[in-house]
């Protein structure tokens, strides 16, 4: 599918029936849909509601930094795409391996500092794919982060060692945000056996929401 253009008719739709009913939490990143995400924001959402009624979040793209000169430069982007002045929360993007060179070599954390001082970021914090071991690294490196996101289902809990991390993130006093709940879609269905097994529970709940059900007793999601 072409990710370059953006059927604002459909998106309008969608945010007008997310803040009819309560969800008035936004989320971008610089590199989603090759800046149109971004774009889509701002024509969808912030021209068309009050400030205090959404919130917006979006990442710094370390996995695309080559030199400290690139940092200001997108920041500045980013606020422009969006039609903001400020980001509600904010986070250094996507740490793990092979980002290194963005956020190690080059410190987007004390960019993303000074921006949050002077009052562009409200709340800091990153999303990680990092291993546990890299993760509590960075954390005892960086004790300005907020919150984490983190990628975090029933089928990651083992098979990424999202339990680990979640320990880890807890150790340290953080909050924890939870990216992919449905991992794409992939957990919407189940098999004929299992779906059976689960509506024999609750019968009037769907695929999709069990995976919500559960993240629900996860300590620290918030």
């Amino acid at each position: 599918e072409d990710q370059t253009s953006v059927d604002f008719e459909h998106v309008d739709r969608m945010v007008e029936l997310c803040m009819e009913k309560g969800v008035n939490f936004f989320d971008s990143a610089y590199p989603y849909h090759f800046g149109e995400s971004e774009k889509a924001i701002k024509r969808a959402v912030v021209e068309r509601y009050p400030r205090d009624s959404y919130i917006v979040s979006d990442k710094f793209p370390t996995m695309i930094i080559q030199e400290e000169s690139q940092l200001q430069p997108i920041f500045d982007e980013q606020l422009e795409r969006t039609g903001l002045d400020y980001f509600d929360y904010y986070m250094v993007h996507n740490l793990s391996e092979f980002s290194q060179h963005g956020w190690k070599d080059i410190d987007s954390f004390s960019f993303c500092k000074r921006m949050k001082d002077e009052g562009k970021i409200k709340k800091l914090g990153l999303s990680s794919h990092a291993q546990p071991k890299e993760l509590d690294e960075i954390l005892n490196d960086h004790p300005e982060m907020e919150f984490i996101l983190l990628q975090l289902n029933y089928l990651d809990w083992t098979m990424q060692d999202a339990k680990e991390k979640c320990d880890i993130i807890r150790k340290h006093g953080l909050g924890i945000w939870v990216m992919e709940p449905v991992r794409g879609g992939k957990l919407a269905t189940q098999s004929e056996t299992v779906e059976a097994q689960l509506k024999a529970l609750r019968p009037d709940e769907t695929i999709p929401a069990w995976c919500f059900r559960w993240l629900q007793g996860i300590e620290g999601v918030t």
